[in-house]
């Protein structure tokens, strides 16, 4: 028990306290401090007492300064002491553990009294960096622990030095215009450290390795604008001003490895001329097809032909045969499956393979010898299938044709039935509406929707316009695609071969029947659809009106059919399975992942360039219909971009669904995708 008379030191908002006892007890003690306060102290939080007992006489002032004329004589001594030169005595000792006064006596070279004692606790409290005081005891580090802490040490005052030149470099930055020549050699060496930081951070926020760092700089820096690093990047010229922030954060890779591109420029190397050895590919570059895309299209990867056979219709859909020169040990595989997709965007284009083989040798480019899997499916004139034959193949398209130009032909084939040119063109596009009409009638719901065209030029400048899905061209391929499809899952499924299967129950709601143009019903109906599933094993397509579905029509461009048409060869070519239940289970966790992630950065991007072109119109009217009507709310289509938006409801009657109403761009920011409109 500490006696009446003691002078103790304890800590208080750390900073050590001197104080008289004037009453002990076991557990807590009654005090006088050096501040002239009386206090009750739990015991426990004394940290040194002094050997000497105090009388306890004379006035308060005098005890007052008794206590601060100790507390100053401790801290000078406090200073005095060099811990690193006790260290170093005691560093190599078999125990760590030394009383207080033992290492004030190795301080200071001599006999010891209460105020140098204290004054060592003092020292050891507040730099750990040799010893550590625990419980009335003083701790010596090892010299591996003391190695341990310098590094710290050193990385805590690089850090600092980081924080205080790194703040001022970003304030800079930020008052000036983009870095000429002399700003960026002066500024550019701690900018190279503080950047990523601030890159990562505004991509993941806390879940980025640095944040703490990040908000420090910023804090520093006094940037409290959360778009601040976006716009430091953007003139530190790392990022451009419409910096494509969803696919970073997505981090899908933009670009190939080098094993990948070299697997690439070998394949381009190598050539078509092996494909006439390969006895299991059968030559039908006697045939004359056609390609039919968009017209800034690059990479081509079906191509049609038809012929007649005796009073029915051969038709020929031929897939690009991506899967003859990407195997599943490959380079090129693995970047295919980080990808899963390829995405399209007003900017440009991530290609999920490269370009040597998407824009190149996989491409059914007009005139060369390409490597295909045909499906020539035997049609009735009343567009019945009569027979299928799945065969790798060669072809060498004989024309390329864009969709306006596909529908002028079809259209000036339907005026002029004397003019023979395009009786390719005139049949398919007959068989078409009658494949069509065969879906809707098994249950179909085509819901036809404008494309939104977005193009920005050098500028900036976004325009974005509307383009009709529905015309006989685009639908003719979109028909055979999903007869190719369609052809292509039951011939696995009727092997029991696991496979990548599409498949929708059906809606939760039924609004359209059939065929139906209008808008407001199609926009309805589409938020009443169920959710696509895909499977290992084929089920219902309900919003295709088929009963088995996968995609194999777009290898270049998708993992899902550049895997079908794996599981494809293997079948047609009756060799052992390219992939058991287990892989196929595998690739639909891969794929989900990777559209997953794709789907995300498309939809961001897409409404990022409308909300852009949005800004331009700020104060402008803009055409809306109205899709739902609420007491509280009223949801609405932007007929010209086909944006969802949702409006308070007005005073007054609401706006009644399917009609049509006007509304005001209030505001608009695309970057940190914020709008608000009025009535």
């Amino acid at each position: 028990m500490t006696t009446p008379g003691k002078l103790i030191e304890y800590l208080d908002g750390g900073k050590f306290v001197c104080a008289f006892v004037t009453e002990g007890q076991d557990k807590r003690l009654r005090l006088i401090n050096q501040t002239g306060r009386e206090i009750n102290l739990p015991s426990s939080r004394v940290l040194h007492v002094s050997r000497r007992t105090y009388a306890g006489t004379g006035n308060r002032e005098e005890l007052f300064q008794q206590l601060q004329e100790s507390a100053d004589r401790r801290k000078a001594l406090m200073e005095t002491i060099n811990l690193e030169e006790v260290w170093e005595i005691t560093a190599d000792e078999t125990t760590p553990v030394f009383e207080p006064q033992f290492l004030a006596e190795l301080a200071f070279g001599s006999e010891v009294d209460d105020d140098m004692v204290a004054a060592c606790i003092r020292r050891t409290f507040f730099d750990r960096f040799y010893f550590k005081f625990k419980e009335g005891e003083i701790y010596a580090h090892s010299r591996e622990q003391v190695d341990q802490l310098r590094i710290q040490q050193e990385k805590e005052q690089s850090r600092q030095a980081l924080l205080t030149s790194g703040a001022a470099a970003m304030v800079r930055l930020m008052e000036d215009e983009p870095m000429d020549a002399t700003l960026s050699a002066e500024l550019r060496p701690v900018l190279d450290q503080c950047l990523p930081v601030l890159q990562d951070f505004y991509l993941f926020a806390g879940e980025a390795p640095q944040a703490a760092m990040a908000r420090e700089l910023l804090k520093a820096a006094g940037l409290g604008d959360p778009h601040a690093p976006f716009r430091l990047l953007v003139k530190a010229g790392i990022w451009d001003r419409n910096e494509n922030i969803p696919l970073l954060r997505q981090e899908i890779p933009t670009t190939f490895s080098h094993a990948a591109r070299q697997q690439a420029e070998l394949l381009l190397q190598r050539g078509t001329a092996e494909l006439f050895t390969d006895p299991g590919r059968v030559d039908l570059t006697a045939l004359t097809p056609m390609t039919i895309d968009g017209a800034t299209t690059l990479d081509f990867d079906d191509a049609l032909s038809i012929s007649e056979e005796d009073g029915n219709f051969l038709v020929g859909i031929h897939i690009s045969d991506v899967a003859h020169y990407v195997q599943p040990e490959d380079p090129l595989f693995q970047e295919a499956l980080r990808r899963g997709t390829s995405l399209y965007f007003p900017e440009g284009q991530i290609p999920m393979l490269p370009r040597h083989l998407s824009q190149g040798i996989c491409s059914l480019i007009q005139g060369e010898v390409r490597a295909t899997l045909s499906l020539m499916i035997l049609l009735s004139p009343e567009a019945e299938v009569l027979r299928v034959r799945i065969k790798p193949s060669i072809i060498k398209v004989a024309r390329r044709l864009t969709y306006e130009e596909a529908d002028r032909l079809i259209a000036e084939e339907s005026a002029d039935e004397g003019e023979s040119g395009d009786w390719e063109l005139k049949t398919l596009d007959m068989l078409r509406i009658k494949l069509r009409a065969r879906r809707v009638a098994a249950g179909a719901l085509l819901l036809p929707f404008p494309d939104v065209n977005i193009s920005v030029n050098g500028n900036g400048n976004v325009q974005v316009s509307l383009s009709d899905t529905d015309t006989p061209a685009r639908t003719l391929v979109s028909e055979l695609m999903i007869l190719a499809n369609t052809e292509a899952a039951r011939f696995v499924a009727d092997r029991i071969a696991p496979g990548l299967f599409r498949a929708q129950g059906p809606p939760r709601k039924r609004i359209v029947q059939g065929q139906d143009n209008d808008l407001f019903l199609n926009s309805l109906q589409r938020k009443q659809l169920s959710r696509g599933e895909l499977l290992t094993a084929a089920k219902t397509h309900s919003g295709l009106g088929v009963e088995h579905y996968t995609t194999i029509t777009s290898p270049i461009r998708r993992l899902l059919d550049l895997l079908m048409q794996h599981q494809l060869h293997s079948l047609v070519r009756r060799e052992e399975l390219r992939f058991n239940e287990k892989a196929c289970k595998d690739f639909t966790a891969v794929i989900t992942r990777t559209m997953t992630a794709a789907n995300a950065v498309k939809q961001q991007r897409h409404r990022y360039w409308l909300l852009k072109y949005l800004e331009a119109r700020k104060g402008t009217r803009l055409p809306a219909l109205v899709l739902e009507s609420t007491p509280r709310r009223i949801f609405l289509l932007l007929t010209d971009i086909l944006m969802d938006i949702d409006l308070p409801a007005p005073n007054g009657p609401a706006p009644e669904p399917g009609g049509t109403v006007e509304v005001t761009v209030a505001k608009v920011d695309a970057l940190d995708n914020s709008f608000r409109f009025e009535w």
